[in-house]
């Protein structure tokens, strides 16, 4: 495992760069606004007054520039002065960019941050992508030194006090939760199996002094999972439905999130090709997201019930495996004809959700999946795409997205059009579509919704994250911060407040929303 801690403090102290190398990092405009008094100790002796105002000088970011301070130990870089409306104004894809090329080696490094107190937890995460734990090469094994990253933020603008201790331990508490959500998708499957992923589940539930309820393997075919278990019963480590369950006192609502965890997906007996497959480890991305929400949730004060349910399998070939035509009773009643194995996240979370409605009796019901290949082409590499049966929860996970930096984008909500995609002569839906051209990602969503009625009266709010839970080879830990922030309102944090789009009165001003009370109950 890669070794670097990640350290966030109201001052990173003074230092020369020399033994401690350092990234200055921010907008250009935000950048004039540090004074020389705050950088001088952390650059001197090595960089003079006028060498600092020398480099902010010549930075023109294009969308992004960088100086070097002093050879490869300080170095100061800009990140974008605009960005378009479905960006987010922390411009953090960038922020990630600019660490993994711009900040010095070393042992141990400092990174100094500018920016408006609106976009310190975007940036913090973005900041945390760039440092993955996952590695499996030699020479990193060999390594014994502890390498230390210590980030400070320099605030700007309106509310620009200093940064407290709470909010630190906020970032921390985050931070790590995206990089363990990325440590678990990285890993391959032949380590983060079935089995592993309940070690790690039950570790975060240690953490927190949760005992997760598990139902696996045989139990799940008696208990009327079909759904994950048809799934997952040819693999040799069985598939699983585990549930993490956080029930304070006082509680007003019950909220379910329900994480796609396929620890790989090789397409079944629908088997996908030789360069399809590989990065199939990454199939429990939506799990693996929720997972390290509900650690940092929880530790944040979370007010309501809120229950992580993972749904756990592994799509093998053998003989056992679903075959094409046969029909699975899932947990909703519903029966299914499988007309492609290679569709079987809708199948796992068909089962999740009927559990959060009916075993839960769950009010808001949300669904984290690298679901469909197809969402990278609908809302593209950056922007998980998100289906709702309400109009203000898509406004608000837009919204949302812009504010923590994992950005989200709305599909077509329109099951009296597309849910007969799913028609099946023989049982009540099958469960891939007839016509791939007609917004696969909306109807795989759909699929999802059918199995707790698209009469039911609560929120169901469906995330695909196919594409923006990796970027190139890497996992990204896409969904934490976005789910911590959705759900900021029902936690007693002020950072996750300040963040969260829910219960703000400018939600007016994403236009004809639904005002539906039951749908405003998480404020």
């Amino acid at each position: 495992m890669a070794s670097v801690g990640l350290q966030f403090q109201a001052s990173a102290g003074d230092a020369d760069p020399q033994s401690r190398p350092l990234l200055l990092l921010g907008q250009l405009h935000h950048l004039h606004r540090v004074p020389w008094s705050h950088v001088r100790g952390k650059l001197q002796p090595r960089v003079t007054e006028e060498l600092w105002q020398a480099a902010l000088s010549t930075l023109n970011p294009n969308p992004t520039d960088s100086c070097p301070l002093y050879l490869n130990y300080a170095t100061v870089a800009a990140l974008p002065s605009r960005v378009s409306r479905h960006n987010s104004p922390s411009a953090a894809h960038f922020v990630t960019r600019l660490v993994r090329t711009c900040l010095p080696p070393g042992t141990h490094r400092c990174i100094v941050m500018a920016c408006e107190r609106s976009d310190v937890f975007a940036s913090a995460c973005a900041l945390a992508r760039a440092f993955p734990l996952f590695t499996h090469r030699s020479g990193a094994s060999r390594r014994t030194e502890k390498k230390t990253v210590t980030v400070e933020f320099f605030l700007v603008g309106q509310d620009n006090g200093p940064v407290e201790v709470s909010t630190l331990q906020c970032l921390t508490n985050t931070t790590d939760s995206v990089r363990l959500a990325a440590r678990i998708v990285d890993t391959p499957c032949n380590e983060m199996n079935t089995d592993t992923f309940l070690e790690e589940i039950k570790k975060v539930g240690k953490e927190l002094g949760i005992t997760p309820t598990v139902i696996r393997d045989e139990e799940l075919k008696t208990r009327g999972f079909g759904g994950i278990y048809g799934v997952g019963k040819a693999a040799l480590h069985p598939p699983a439905l585990a549930v993490l369950s956080h029930t304070p006192d006082g509680a007003t609502q019950t909220i379910a999130w329900v994480g796609k965890g396929i620890v790989y997906d090789t397409g079944g007996l629908s088997i996908k090709g030789k360069t399809t497959m590989p990065g199939m480890k990454r199939d429990c991305g939506g799990a693996a997201a929720i997972l390290g929400a509900f650690r940092a949730a929880i530790k944040q004060g979370f007010k309501d019930n809120l229950h992580a349910v993972f749904c756990l399998a592994e799509n093998a070939v053998g003989p056992n495996a679903t075959r094409p035509d046969d029909i699975h009773l899932l947990y909703s009643g519903k029966t299914v004809e499988i007309n492609n194995t290679d569709a079987e996240g809708r199948l796992v979370l068909a089962d999740g959700v009927s559990y959060a409605c009916k075993d839960l009796g769950a009010d808001i019901i949300l669904d984290m999946a690298t679901l469909t290949g197809a969402q990278g082409i609908a809302t593209g590499k950056y922007h998980a795409a998100v289906l709702t049966n309400s109009a203000e929860w898509e406004a608000a996970c837009v919204k949302c997205g812009r504010k923590c930096g994992d950005l989200v984008h709305p599909l077509v909500y329109c099951p009296e059009l597309h849910f007969s995609e799913f028609t099946s002569a023989v049982a009540d839906m099958k469960n891939s579509v007839a016509d791939r051209d007609n917004s696969p990602s909306s109807c795989a969503g759909l699929f999802i919704a059918s199995h707790i009625g698209f009469d039911w009266p609560g929120v169901w709010v469906h995330l695909d994250i196919a594409a923006p839970v990796h970027a190139g080879e890497r996992a990204t830990g896409f969904g934490v911060a976005l789910l911590l922030a959705l759900f900021g309102r029902a936690s007693e944090d002020p950072l996750l407040n300040l963040v969260s789009p829910l219960g703000c009165e400018a939600d007016a001003e994403e236009g004809d929303v639904e005002r539906d009370s039951k749908r405003r109950r998480l404020v």
